[in-house]
């Protein structure tokens, strides 16, 4: 789907090396926003920038840990040299490594805290002026979040990813009472099972299996579809807000 008022724009997405990252970036820069690619992996992020650039696009990779705040601080740098004031983020970036509580993973729990929770807070901290000045101007400013159904629903050895993802969902409503005023619009976005990389990162291969068979008995929804949401809250009219959108595959109870 073609999103017109896009073009023009300046976007930040996190997590942008693969996954709902990946697809949201070739989203944006396909209707013709600006979009600075943030992740860790400095060689896919090289790639993606290429092919953005050969289908049309403009891109730019910038290599970021958002666990690190000297690394979010020389990103922000390189963004704002290259491109100027941004007017359009989206926090994509996220881990998911489920385990039981009693295995006390102290390494996977800092992971995705850091990540899903600190590592939000860090872009936003990075590009709140930016978005402010574009409201300010009268110009769309949007700030997304990707959080995920699991801030609701239970999941059983779950429960600090969930944890994390509630933290998202409620940080982002309560931006809004702090952006709103100021004309700048948050959108907090919860999909259900989704194909990316998530799944990837698990250590535990009883789960592992357990994730695979929900996709095989329900089917999940591609990043794809995910990015086309943003498109569409992302391209309304300034004063409209689609503050929470839950996409769901239609079998996900």
């Amino acid at each position: 789907m073609s999103y017109a008022t896009l073009s023009g724009r300046t976007a930040i997405v996190t997590g942008a090396a693969s996954g709902m990252g990946e697809a949201i970036a070739r989203l944006l820069a396909a209707n013709g926003a600006r979009v600075a690619l943030l992740a860790r992996r400095a060689d896919r992020l090289g790639d993606l920038a290429a092919k953005i650039a050969a289908d049309g696009g403009e891109a730019l990779a910038v290599p970021v840990d958002v666990t690190d705040q000297a690394s979010v601080d020389v990103a922000t740098g390189t963004v704002h040299e290259v491109y100027g004031p941004a007017d359009l983020v989206v926090n994509a970036a996220g881990v998911m490594l489920p385990n039981p509580v009693e295995d006390g993973r102290l390494d996977e729990w800092t992971r995705m805290i850091d990540t899903n929770v600190t590592g939000v807070l860090r872009i936003v901290r990075a590009f709140t002026s930016d978005l402010t000045a574009a409201a300010a101007a009268g110009r769309a400013a949007d700030l997304v979040n990707i959080s995920s159904i699991g801030a609701h629903l239970t999941f059983p050895n779950y429960a600090v990813y969930g944890a994390t993802k509630a933290a998202l969902t409620h940080l982002s409503t309560m931006l809004r009472s702090e952006f709103g005023p100021r004309d700048v619009r948050v959108t907090n976005i919860e999909p259900g099972l989704t194909g990316t990389e998530l799944g990837r990162h698990m250590d535990n291969p009883v789960l592992s299996q357990e994730l695979q068979g929900m996709f095989e008995a329900i089917g999940g929804l591609s990043a794809d579809e995910i990015a086309d949401v943003v498109g569409f809250v992302t391209s309304r009219p300034p004063h409209v807000n689609l503050r929470q959108v839950i996409v769901l595959p239609t079998r996900q109870a």
